[in-house]
């Protein structure tokens, strides 16, 4: 006996018949034999038209009833589910975050996870019960449920994997595996057979949608093996694993993030220390920054640009005006009409010319590119938003074409 946790996304329960749909792939796997729990998302859109309600409401709600709000995606999903395992004859018991053991730290919105303390998981599985379990959520310190942001469903699922030693993590989702590429918009992208953790981190964390960063991370470090498939059509998916048998890739994968700001703070004096009390004011409020670029301008001064989440730039910039206002800085720019595109894969570290074969493809297309970042097994570019699909086509293209 086999015990197996299957996380399923909002498409795949967004409707009764896929609900249906996931009630029939849970059940298959538990007349095998073995113990299963599921973790499920919210319907749908349904976070997205909790969020529009708030708004109507009050745009400026407070994160912790933001999380009050939210987490009720994932209680519909729950139950539902379990309504269509109990139509088809099977034993189910849906569970909340905070009924399933989760503890998180208190940062709404943003929560991690502290602890998972299973014994009500384990006990219903003794009972012979297929356990459901809401994604997203847990409760903090304070008695206060959270929520661990975008994507933290499948979060939930690897932390459940990690802390019951499962034999196995199965992320069901609306395509069939890792792509080198949205096989939704780029015609000839090629499903994975396998990638590695390290791989599979950048993608997720450079904008591929398929497996949420956090996930990916917590499975390395547990060394949790990870199956991405389909809720919808019946093939073999995508193992995540530490170390794959394939020769390694020139690269795995062309990924594009949306979700980035560009800012520009301009003519600060060339004086040791500015830059780290201006990227320490943004530390504070837990804003994260990426690509950076300093230059030195003119008159002795030097400029700073870098990349923030879009959801936080507005934000940031307000964080830094009195500081660059007190250290004579010029002026700061933002500019939100941007994307990230990046390019993955291990076989970076041994094959040259990786960044000039993706610098070329940009230039056969006549885009521009307004920031570089690179690592060992990943190269980023900044450019306008209106060329972002193009981009990753042409790229893809040059690649694996």
């Amino acid at each position: 006996m086999s015990l197996i946790v299957q996380k399923f996304g909002g498409s795949s329960v967004a409707n009764a018949e896929r609900v249906m749909n996931v009630a029939n792939i849970v059940t298959d796997t538990f007349k095998k034999g073995n113990d299963v729990v599921v973790v499920v998302s919210a319907q749908g859109d349904t976070t997205d038209d909790l969020i529009e309600k708030a708004n109507e409401i009050n745009p400026d709600a407070s994160r912790r009833e933001k999380d009050m709000l939210l987490a009720a995606g994932e209680q519909i999903s729950i139950s539902l589910l379990a309504m269509a395992i109990e139509k088809l004859g099977f034993h189910a018991v849906s569970l909340l975050g905070w009924q399933a053991g989760f503890e998180t730290t208190s940062a709404h919105t943003s929560a991690r996870i502290k602890k998972v303390e299973a014994s009500r998981i384990r006990r219903e599985l003794d009972k012979k019960n297929i356990v459901i379990v809401a994604g997203f959520q847990g409760l903090s310190k304070y008695g206060d449920i959270t929520t661990l942001g975008r994507g933290g469903s499948d979060t939930s699922a690897v932390a459940i994997a990690a802390s019951m030693h499962a034999d196995l993590c199965q992320i069901y989702t609306d395509v069939e595996g890792v792509y080198t590429a949205d096989p939704r918009k780029v015609k000839n992208a090629r499903k994975l057979k396998e990638i590695s953790y390290d791989e599979m981190l950048e993608l997720a964390t450079l904008g591929a949608q398929v497996l949420n960063n956090r996930s990916v991370e917590m499975a390395k470090k547990y060394n949790i093996e990870l199956e991405v498939l389909s809720s919808m059509a019946k093939a073999s998916g995508t193992i995540v694993k530490e170390k794959t048998k394939m020769e390694k890739m020139l690269i795995s994968g062309v990924a594009k993030d949306t979700d980035v700001a560009r800012i520009s703070v301009k003519g600060i004096p060339n004086v040791p220390g500015l830059a780290f009390k201006l990227f320490s004011k943004l530390s504070a409020k837990d804003i994260n920054v990426d690509i950076i670029l300093q230059s030195i301008g003119h008159d002795g001064k030097k400029d700073i640009s870098f990349t923030v989440a879009k959801s936080r730039g507005k934000e940031a910039v307000e964080c830094m005006k009195d500081y660059t206002e007190n250290i004579g800085a010029e002026e700061i720019l933002y500019d939100d009409n941007v994307a990230k595109i990046s390019i993955v894969g291990a076989g970076m570290e041994s094959h040259a010319g990786v960044a000039t074969k993706m610098f070329e493809a940009l230039y056969d297309a006549q885009i521009n590119i307004q920031m570089i970042s690179t690592s060992e097994i990943k190269v980023s570019v900044l450019i306008d938003a209106a060329d972002a699909d193009k981009a990753v086509s042409t790229i893809h293209d040059k690649f694996f074409d």
